[in-house]
């Protein structure tokens, strides 16, 4: 770990900023999807399994079928504790709407312990924290630039903090979390990999409340979260500024890695679920003349990029030649990987992409992306959005209460806005940036 005077260098006094919208509800008859919806939702605690996914996929594909209005509308009218009120809630989350009214958690304190009351921003950190994060092995790069990140924001705030304690995953989560468990640590942060987040979440009623930093297959138990910087999430925001846009028929060109195949099946998912037509779903190679060739009556009125910057710039000519460079184009932020240099990445002049706040502009409580990354090598190039997932963990960690009592809390963090759904997952709304003149500029939290 690196010694305590290089984070206090880095740590900037700072909490997070909230936002509240308050809606009065509006008296109605359900529309003929959201009823239906409500059927399926009736019946999902008791299905397990591929049959729940499966389930929620449909309830989630009706709730996509209403406009903005309908949705906020029916969702107003569902009590908090209604099966449906947290499919239909996230929906509006993601949709940058407000809720109605608070998601019914149960236990919503997060493991209160006799905490102090909460300040007038809300934060209410715990009185002692554990980290589960692998100190050595594959992950213990990663797992690097999350501690500075969380230790930067912990120095830099000025009031009341917990205790923190760190443990090793690397030989195994389950001795770990037994270790912090038994120490008395009424928050537990971690751990870093989806198979250890699944482990975690096997027990409905875990014996310390975690903040998870990844997302599995399996939700949050009751009284925990999952924060992500996932792939998935990622396709959803785009398909989300697309539709935002008013993009109706939509192109898109993707690699082939792992990391490009979740973000495209997520963003096609999202897109079909709202009605979006698919003109192509296109793999990447280097020489895409031919395939770019739309049938008639085929034409996109956008195109979505899930690439890497020199998969980009080779595909930007063949646009142009195919007629198609002049429509909006997004990607997703592997569209960075492989640039910086202008006078190359001019090629990419006009795609508009999500990336973390703090790599485009400064936040609160945080020293600039380029300041920090001249003292720590944790905080520069691929590692620096890890360094803010771990700042707003540590964001997260003062006010997960806050988000979970107030139906429209917002936490300004490095990575985007945080809310957190009725599931217990921390839900990120990204900034924007566009590449003009070969450099990406910031664009702020809108993708129009």
């Amino acid at each position: 770990m690196r010694s305590l005077p290089l984070i206090l260098a880095l740590a900037l006094a700072g909490c997070a900023g909230v936002s509240n919208v308050s809606r009065t509800p509006v008296a109605h008859a359900y529309s003929g999807a959201f009823s239906e919806a409500r059927g399926l939702a009736a019946n999902h605690a008791g299905l397990s399994g591929q049959a729940r996914r499966d389930n929620g996929a449909a309830i989630d594909r009706l709730l996509a079928q209403l406009d903005d209005t309908s949705l906020a509308r029916d969702a107003a009218r569902l009590t908090a504790g209604d099966p449906l009120y947290n499919f239909a809630g996230r929906a509006l989350l993601r949709r940058g709407l407000p809720l109605p009214h608070a998601f019914d958690r149960g236990d919503a304190s997060f493991g209160d312990a006799g905490r102090p009351p909460a300040a007038g921003d809300g934060y209410r950190p715990p009185l002692r924290v554990g980290l589960l994060l692998p100190m050595s092995g594959s992950q213990a790069a990663v797992a690097a630039a999350v501690r500075d990140g969380y230790l930067t924001g912990y120095y830099g705030e000025s009031r009341r903090r917990p205790t923190l304690r760190f443990y090793d995953t690397s030989a195994g989560f389950a001795a770990a979390y037994a270790r912090a468990a038994a120490d008395g640590n009424d928050l537990l942060v971690g751990p870093l990999t989806r198979e250890n987040v699944d482990a975690a979440f096997t027990d409905d009623t875990p014996d310390v409340p975690l903040l998870a930093l990844n997302r599995g297959s399996k939700s949050p138990s009751p009284g925990s979260a999952a924060f992500s910087l996932s792939p998935e999430d990622e396709g959803v925001s785009l398909a989300q500024a697309l539709i935002d846009r008013g993009s109706h028929a939509v192109l898109i060109i993707a690699g082939s890695e792992d990391v490009q195949r979740r973000t495209t099946e997520s963003a096609k998912a999202a897109l079909e679920r709202r009605g979006v037509r698919i003109i192509g779903d296109l793999g990447y190679s280097a020489q895409m003349s031919d395939a770019l060739k739309a049938p008639a009556g085929a034409s996109p009125d956008a195109i979505l990029l899930i690439l890497k910057g020199p998969q980009a710039r080779t595909l930007a000519p063949q646009l142009a030649t195919a007629g198609l460079s002049g429509l909006p184009r997004l990607a997703s932020s592997q569209i960075l990987v492989g640039t910086g240099k202008a006078s190359d990445d001019a090629a990419l002049d006009g795609i508009i992409f999500p990336t973390e706040t703090w790599l485009v502009q400064r936040v609160p409580g945080l020293p600039s992306q380029s300041s920090a990354a001249a003292q720590a090598r944790t905080a520069k190039g691929p590692a620096a959005r890890l360094f803010a997932f771990g700042y707003d963990a540590w964001l997260l960690t003062g006010h997960l209460e806050q988000l979970a009592l107030d139906p429209n809390a917002r936490v300004a963090g490095a990575t985007g806005r945080l809310s957190l759904d009725g599931f217990g997952n921390i839900l990120r709304r990204p900034s924007w940036s566009q590449f003009t003149g070969g450099v990406p500029v910031s664009l702020g939290d809108g993708a129009r």
